[in-house]
């Protein structure tokens, strides 16, 4: 093999493929990506056997052929280079060649022939939407799913499609996130997928500042990812998600409008005097007002109070304000509606969109 790339293209696509590679890998070879010479293109690849990325630039290529290089030591050293070209060379099937300008690097790497197959994802049930859209769904959910748990599904991300329409929805058992969009076309097939969090935050990563449509490809174990030139594959979570619908409070027609901004604002005043072992701030509504305040044995007392629309008997609930900042930071209006029951019902959170924010109370500290 031996090409001649841009510096900076190559450099662009070697950040996002090592981000799927493995830092303690429990093969040698996880820990290299592959670069293929292929007719006037290069081809980089990544994996970690559960999630695989690929992608291509243009490249000047005068022999074609194979090689996996070190992801981490390869990035850091064409990150260093200062020449604007790169030439890339196999000295043979376990040695890179690496020469720009003045400077002149061999790279030990292994055998492409080593290197995992990257899965085949040439069928399935596909859709389209724009990349922003697609990074705003998966944002405004993957922040609420669950990480370590026991149930692996709650791990992950699940995605549900019914005929022409494509929902996500997330949840660690304490707060859920739920998010529609509607398709262009009627897939005329319903499927559950369930994405871990990991391959989610490479799909974010991947769409963030991306112009132009994403496409997504489903298969029974796993999904793909179509940005650009970059391909991003990654199995499936088994098991069945959920259903989550009963967690889910009915909107009512009058909920309580909250200022977002002075909301967050409050919370990261009085969430300062919560603690590990006394993390639950009370929500105490009275005929205009919301009282705030959190009380820790070792640290203090903090109040605050904000206006609101509320005109019903006194109402005290308490909640997790971490949580709760998460989900004021996903919503996007400069007002939430917020529908409350009664202390020991989860209370939901609605903007313009289409998202539905749910958090769980905690039990007041009396």
């Amino acid at each position: 093999m031996k090409i001649i790339v841009p510096r900076l293209s190559l450099l662009s696509l070697i950040n996002k493929i090592q981000n799927v590679t493995s830092l303690k890998p429990a093969i040698p070879i996880l820990a290299n990506i592959m670069l293929e010479a292929v007719d006037d293109e290069l081809i980089i690849s990544g994996t970690d056997l559960t999630i695989s990325m690929r992608a291509y630039i243009e490249a000047k290529v005068l022999e074609e052929g194979g090689i996996t290089l070190p992801a981490r030591r390869f990035f850091q050293l064409i990150r260093e280079l200062t020449a604007p070209q790169v030439e890339i060379h196999s000295l043979s099937p376990e040695i890179g060649l690496i020469n720009a300008g003045t400077s002149h690097f061999k790279l030990q790497g292994m055998h492409k022939n080593e290197f995992p197959v990257i899965p085949n994802f040439s069928e399935g049930i596909s859709f389209t939407l724009p990349a922003a859209k697609l990074k705003e769904l998966f944002s405004s959910t993957a922040f609420a799913a669950a990480h370590d748990d026991e149930r692996q599904v709650l791990n992950g991300v699940c995605l549900e499609i019914t005929n022409n329409s494509v929902t996500l929805i997330s949840t660690n058992g304490k707060r859920l996130a739920k998010i529609q969009a509607q398709l262009d076309s009627d897939l005329g097939q319903t499927s559950s997928s369930v994405i871990p969090i990991k391959a989610v935050e490479e799909i974010i990563r991947i769409l963030n500042g991306e112009d132009g449509n994403a496409t997504v490809t489903l298969l029974p174990d796993k999904i793909a990812l179509e940005m650009g030139s970059i391909v991003l594959i990654s199995k499936l979570i088994a098991g069945q998600y959920p259903d989550v619908s009963s967690f889910i409070p009915e909107k009512k027609d009058t909920p309580l409008v909250l200022h977002r901004e002075e909301l967050m604002s409050l919370l990261r005043q009085v969430m300062l005097f919560t603690s590990e072992d006394s993390s639950a701030t009370r929500f105490t509504f009275t005929t205009g007002e919301l009282h705030l305040s959190a009380v820790s044995g070792q640290i203090g007392e903090g109040k605050v109070n904000m206006p609101v629309n509320y005109g019903g008997e006194k109402l005290e609930i308490a909640f997790n304000p971490h949580y709760l900042l998460d989900l004021l930071r996903h919503s996007k209006d400069e007002t939430v509606h917020f529908t409350l029951t009664d202390p020991y019902n989860p209370g939901l959170i609605t903007d313009s969109s289409n998202a539905e924010f749910v958090i769980m109370p905690m039990r007041i500290q009396t």
